[in-house]
């Protein structure tokens, strides 16, 4: 396995031609989740990033976000929060559409999930057009959440997702 972690990464996430849709290449991380300390390097490289104590929750993208925000809340000792596709969750939630590179979408996060004033870190695994990026943003901050950084394994620096993020720190393990 390389000694750098943006190398690691890189070497550990496969390009899925025309998926979901014709014309978009999926960064595929299920080979970087498989590889022995792959995923402990990333969550340990994200939480060290913000340290334990700056973060009351963290917020994971549906659904690979998921297995990156979890374990970084356990690391930091803070909450999980849970940003889903529309209509996944049971409870009264709060509601931002996006667009996205093939089409548009809206995700949800229940409305009590954040507590007011809190400080939150938003996790994803890839930051492409920076749509859903953008719409959890709104979400926390509609909830009355201040959004710490926003998180994630691996930029895709030509579909230029940062300008829609330039208002939060932005905190990439690699960029491609």
């Amino acid at each position: 396995m390389p000694a750098d972690l943006s190398e690691i990464i890189k070497a550990g996430v496969r390009d899925i031609p025309d998926f979901p849709e014709p014309g978009v290449l999926f960064k595929d991380i299920t080979p970087l989740l498989s590889t022995p300390g792959s995923l402990q390097a990333a969550v340990g490289a994200i939480a060290g990033h913000y340290g334990r104590g700056a973060i009351d929750s963290v917020a994971g993208l549906e659904a690979r976000g998921f297995i990156l925000a979890a374990p970084v809340a356990l690391e930091l000792g803070a909450g999980f929060v849970p940003i889903r596709k529309e209509g996944k969750l049971p409870a009264r939630t709060l509601r931002e559409s996006y667009d996205l590179e093939y089409g548009t979408a809206a995700v949800e996060m229940h409305a009590d999930a954040i507590t007011p004033g809190s400080r939150v870190l938003i996790v994803d695994d890839v930051l492409a057009t920076g749509g859903t990026g953008r719409a959890a943003v709104e979400l926390v901050r509609r909830a009355g959440g201040t959004v710490v950084g926003f998180s994630v394994l691996m930029e895709l620096a030509f579909l230029r997702g940062r300008e829609k993020l330039s208002d939060v720190e932005l905190h990439t393990l690699t960029v491609v």
